[in-house]
């Protein structure tokens, strides 16, 4: 499984939480490219269900990512 900013921004409009079979849908009704499918695809499915991409990627970049700190420069 491959994810990039690009392929993931795909998924900020999914229906969260999620199942994997919704993620897929969705991503298959949008028009995501084929790699977001194959991504949601080899995710292990136990029935488990998704908050939000981070628990897919773990590695998302998130706004604590971007924070500088201001009294630094």
């Amino acid at each position: 499984m491959y994810w990039t900013l690009e392929l993931a921004n795909y998924l900020a409009d999914a229906p969260w939480p999620a199942s994997k079979d919704e993620l897929i849908d969705f991503a298959i009704r949008t028009g995501a490219p084929l790699e977001v499918v194959e991504n949601l695809q080899s995710l292990e499915d136990e029935g488990e269900i998704y908050d939000d991409i981070v628990e897919i990627w773990p590695d998302y970049p998130t706004e604590e990512d971007y924070l500088w700190n201001e009294e630094e420069y």
